[in-house]
């Protein structure tokens, strides 16, 4: 594809994400079926007032199912249809895309598998040709479509709860809930899965595309329109390999002036690869080459699941960093060396405090506002007696001073004195100053779990070890480092809006 059909492409996806009617072709009455419980899913969000469009059921047999009328073909339904879901056999893939291109859909989402990622090359250059001919666009085959907590498209076709052998309802599986990171992934398995790690961890989601074989619209006019998307502060990316190369960077560089992109990378090995090759048909190429191109368009890689949500909820939350200068405040002098390590180790910096700086904690310590031997170098440990208030004077102290460009605080909750307000203290601190800031309380108890869910309610990311929170704000200063490169890191952070800000100003994002 060239640009234009880039353009176009990216013109065409609203009618994935908010189509004012879906045909749902290859519909079944059995439960456990795709076709069912993608029906299922949108009934749901109709009921539910999420989806505002109109469904329209299609299978051969016709009849009714879950109380609407079904069509016994896309020709059948006397209305306009903006977007289908296609979950048939590959075989008869063809057929089925043939009959939507004459109904005139301007977006199909092809769910069925079996062409080029078993061999079956023949079979998906047909479908190409005829979505060439009525002119189509196409995200599949073999993956799980688009999913939007926003406007109630979801084509997955996995249940949201799972039952037992005997038919009792188990624990749900349920999808995440409206939030600011896109996720696009060539895999199907890692999107399903990635989608269950957010929701269970409590990290929305705005638009979701798993687009499996790609073969007509992939990577480049997704990220276009995700970077034009109001809801989407950073995308995520999963892939395997990329097929436009050029173009990919071009979206790439165009859209990180905007919003950062995350890159997990797969097939970083020789066996990587091959799996790669057998999985969505995918070249993986060279992983030394690709982090060279992920650097060049401003892309931060990660290379775990775990390190893509970590990195991308704390560019959700905080600006980028201006600098590599990094200031610890904890109560647990072990954990300030272990970030310390963590610190350099990523390549940032946690260097001694000035005369200056260090004078204006000794007076703290004389006024009795910090412990006398609380350590105030960098790492500054309030000790095993800290308080609240303490943390709040502290980062005031250093997000203030000119040489520190990103806080990572360590709020054990330990001590007997020790209370939840420090997340109020510290947002507070924190939104004066456009600086990133990070939390941490090790532990998975309870109250541990409270705490850093506290810190998130108001914008702060929260981590259960030193070592990913350093993780993040090494991703918040590479973002910040690229933006300065680029000349527009001031201009950046002028327009960049706390997400507490945008709420307190009933300014909508969605």
């Amino acid at each position: 594809m060239n640009s234009v059909k880039d353009f176009e492409a990216k013109e065409v996806l609203k009618y994935f994400f908010e189509p004012r009617s879906v045909a749902i072709i290859g519909v079944s009455r059995h439960e456990g079926k795709p076709g069912y419980h993608v029906l299922e899913n949108f009934v749901v969000n109709k009921e539910k007032g999420v989806f505002k469009g109109e469904i329209y059921p299609v299978n051969p047999k016709g009849g009714e199912i879950l109380g609407l009328k079904v069509y016994r073909s896309v020709l059948e339904i006397p209305n306009e249809i903006e977007h289908a879901v296609i979950i048939v056999p590959a075989a008869i893939v063809p057929k089925v895309l043939e009959e939507c291109g004459k109904k005139g859909v301007k977006a199909v989402t092809i769910i069925s598998s079996g062409f080029s990622e078993i061999g079956n090359v023949e079979l998906e250059e047909e479908v190409k040709r005829k979505a060439k001919k009525y002119g189509v666009r196409i995200i599949g085959p073999n993956g799980l479509g688009v999913f939007s907590p926003y406007t109630g498209v979801d084509t997955i076709f996995l249940p949201p709860f799972k039952k037992n052998g005997y038919g009792k309802e188990l624990l749900s599986t349920p999808r995440p809930q409206k939030g600011y990171i896109a996720l696009i992934s060539q895999s199907g398995a890692f999107g399903i899965s990635a989608l269950d790690y957010t929701a269970g961890i409590g990290i929305g989601i705005s638009k979701f595309v798993s687009y499996g074989n790609r073969i007509d619209i992939d990577e480049a006019p997704i990220i276009k329109y995700l970077g034009d998307d109001p809801s989407t502060r950073v995308i995520t990316i999963y892939v395997e390999g990329i097929r436009r190369g050029r173009e990919f960077m071009e979206a790439c560089k165009e859209v990180t002036l905007k919003k950062p992109i995350i890159v997990l990378k797969a097939g970083r090995t020789s066996a990587g690869t091959r799996a790669a090759a057998s999985h969505t048909a995918s070249l993986a190429g060279s992983i030394q080459i690709y982090n060279a191109a992920f650097k060049q368009s401003g892309c931060i890689a990660a290379d775990t699941l775990e390190a893509l949500f970590d990195m991308a909820k704390a560019l959700v939350f905080q600006p980028p960093a201006k600098g590599r200068n990094v200031a610890i405040l904890t109560d647990g002098g072990g954990f300030g060396v272990i970030s310390a390590d963590m610190c350099e180790y990523l390549g940032l910096n946690v260097s001694t405090f000035s005369g200056k700086l260090q004078q204006k904690f000794e007076e703290l310590k004389r006024k009795g506002d910090l412990p006398e031997f609380a350590a105030t170098r960098n790492p500054i440990d309030v000790t095993g007696i800290a308080t609240s208030e303490m943390y709040e004077i502290s980062a005031e102290l250093v997000l203030s001073s000119d040489e520190v460009d990103s806080l990572v605080v360590i709020a054990l909750h330990h001590p007997a004195t020790m209370h939840d307000d420090v997340a109020d203290r510290i947002a507070r601190v924190a939104e004066k100053y456009r600086k990133p800031v990070v939390a941490v309380d090790v532990g998975e108890t309870d109250y541990a779990r409270y705490l850093r869910r506290r810190f998130e309610e108001l914008h702060i990311p929260a981590y259960p070890s030193p070592e990913r929170a350093v993780k993040a704000v090494k991703a918040l200063t590479e973002y910040g480092e690229y933006l300065k490169k680029r000349g527009v890191l001031e201009e950046y952070l002028k327009r960049w809006e706390p997400l507490s800000s945008l709420k307190r100003n009933n300014i909508s994002i969605s």
